[in-house]
């Protein structure tokens, strides 16, 4: 039988991108995402409800991510799920699963990047036929 393990995820870091720099110079980013799930209940009530997922990046990716985002900014990720197991100091085995992330793209505006996010009812432009955000130039691009 043949094996798949593929994530995609879309969501929110939780916080800032914490890098670490291995003896072989490999540079390892950790973080997390919140993902909202909103649903109506058998008797209509909406309801949310947020899975919070580990993650982490290597190499390149893990730089150009902790270069660009910060906490609160989204970002869909594309991956694969690993195990991590150990045994803690009181001998009691433990488990993690994680996203490993293999690929991912930026979400949102410039504005977003920047730490600039636009007021909600405030129009962004005095023409509707203006796009809210300028295009980028493939030189701003870092990879």
């Amino acid at each position: 039988m043949s094996n798949f393990n593929k994530v995609f995820l879309m969501g929110n870091l939780t916080r800032d991108i914490e890098t670490r720099t291995l003896p072989a110079g490999t540079v390892v980013a950790q973080f997390a995402l919140a993902i909202n799930r909103k649903f109506k209940t058998q008797d209509g009530q909406q309801r949310e409800e947020v899975t919070f997922v580990d993650c982490e990046a290597w190499g390149r990716t893990a730089e150009v991510m902790a270069q660009y985002l910060s906490k609160g900014r989204p970002v869909f990720v594309e991956g694969r799920l690993r195990l991590d197991q150990w045994q803690d100091k009181d001998g009691s085995n433990r488990s993690k699963l994680k996203v490993v992330v293999e690929q991912f793209q930026f979400v949102g505006g410039r504005e977003e990047a920047q730490g600039e996010r636009p007021q909600r009812g405030v129009e962004q432009s005095s023409n509707r036929n203006t796009p809210k955000y300028e295009p980028i130039d493939e030189d701003d691009i870092p990879f």
